[in-house]
């Protein structure tokens, strides 16, 4: 693995040795090169949490996002902008990282 470092005003690579794990994934839960874990998708309401009435894992980004579209007009109609409905995907470490921000 490849680090960059600032010195003053340089950039200096820093070396480091696979140790078989990313930093922050949780003691036990080893990152495998070419292994995949199943990614899911679940759509999350203004402020980041969970979607009240949304609340499902889906396949596909882009299933996520057509029912939330769906719903959305459904309940304010085509033209409401903008839609305050987020989508994240999982981790690896079994965490949620944000793709599409609620009301982007």
């Amino acid at each position: 693995m490849i680090s960059v470092q600032m010195r003053g005003t340089q950039m200096a690579a820093v070396h480091s040795p696979r140790s078989g794990s990313l930093p922050g994934l949780k003691p036990g839960n080893r990152f495998h090169p070419g292994q995949d874990h199943p990614r899911h998708y679940r759509l999350v309401d203004g402020r980041g949490d969970p979607h009240p009435v949304l609340d499902d894992l889906y396949d596909s980004l882009d299933a996520a996002w057509a029912e939330a579209m769906g719903w959305w007009q459904e309940q304010f109609g085509p033209g409401r902008e903008p839609v305050e409905i987020g989508v994240e995907v999982s981790t690896a470490s079994g965490d949620w990282r944000t793709l599409r921000f609620p009301g982007c």
